[in-house]
């Protein structure tokens, strides 16, 4: 007989960073687990640990493609999230938000499950409000460089609240804010990967602009306890909600704190800032405090180590 309180939970995109975290903890919570992948960022590595789980399952799929399944609860995660990845295949991307959305909003609604949409602190641009709230609306350029990802999230969010008027659709919405650690892709060319790799390897660290731009960064398990916290809430909270870490420091601040960890000799060299790269980007989470009951626990030196930790045995098996 099923444990009343096992679900069976879909999480689109299990086999990248944040997914195969979110899936490892969904196993740890007694919950059985389909991850579905397209492999385009995610990698077999990251969730080669969980595949003789009894409560396991591993399916290649595309969710800009329906998908016919059975579960109780859905987590769409699936996109590639950084703009290397986002800006390769610009128009895929975008399919990637919407028509997977669609797609992943008509399973639950025919199977009147829960559904939480990863969205992105994107939806807000280069902002022009510090630090972001939730009912800030956003300054984003809808023809630019990062538009595939940024209109496609906001899209994605439009037709959740759209779903949840329309068709009374439990929904979750979470704006997801610089999340590291442990399984990122070595080459995302985010910043903490692409300075630890870079410090690892002895090359130059490329630090875009004068470095002086902020960002606030979550670590991974306190992304993940967020996302689980924030799907156990009652229907009437929706969100959209911010989650994040709301203690900023500057791109060369970061820089140097990894060359110091690493002990590497690299030096900082200096690029042109690449268009419509925010220069701040930190959230307001008093909603997660007080909705949630959550905020991040892991601070930046202890979340880094565990993020050196990993890619120093990643590229150790690479070289």
């Amino acid at each position: 007989m099923r444990d009343p309180q096992r679900k069976s939970c879909l999480v689109t995109g299990g086999a990248g960073f944040l997914g195969s975290h979110l899936c490892e903890q969904l196993l740890e919570c007694g919950h059985e687990v389909l991850c579905a992948d397209n492999f385009f960022t995610g990698s077999k590595r990251n969730i080669e640990h969980l595949l003789h789980h009894p409560r396991f399952e591993l399916m290649r799929h595309d969710i800009t493609f329906p998908l016919y399944v059975e579960v109780d609860e859905i987590y769409n995660l699936a996109c590639p999230a950084s703009p290397v990845h986002y800006q390769h295949d610009p128009v895929q991307t975008t399919k990637t938000s919407v028509h997977g959305a669609i797609n992943m909003l008509g399973l639950a609604k025919r199977l009147h499950a829960k559904i939480l949409q990863a969205s992105t602190s994107e939806v807000y641009g280069d902002p022009v409000v510090h630090p972001q709230r939730e009912d800030y609306w956003g300054h984003v350029n809808p023809i630019g460089l990062r538009s595939c990802y940024d209109e496609g999230k906001r899209c994605a969010e439009t037709l959740f609240f759209d779903y949840h008027r329309q068709h009374r659709l439990r929904i979750k919405v979470m704006r997801i804010f610089n999340t590291y650690g442990p399984r990122m892709h070595p080459s995302d060319g985010r910043v903490v990967s692409n300075f630890i790799v870079q410090a690892l390897r002895g090359e130059a660290i490329t630090l875009y602009g004068d470095g002086l731009q902020t960002r606030s960064f979550c670590y991974v398990d306190d992304l993940v306890d967020a996302m689980l916290k924030l799907m156990g809430t009652g229907d009437a909270f929706t969100g959209p909600v911010n989650v994040g870490n709301p203690v900023e420091c500057t791109i060369r601040e970061l820089a140097e704190r990894i060359v110091a960890m690493t002990g590497s000799r690299s030096e900082i060299v200096y690029l042109p800032l690449p268009n419509d790269d925010p220069l701040q980007r930190c959230p307001d989470i008093t909603l997660a405090r007080e909705s949630l009951h959550w905020e991040p626990k892991v601070p930046l030196h202890q979340g880094l180590e565990s993020t050196v930790r990993y890619f120093e045995r990643l590229l150790s098996r690479q070289d």
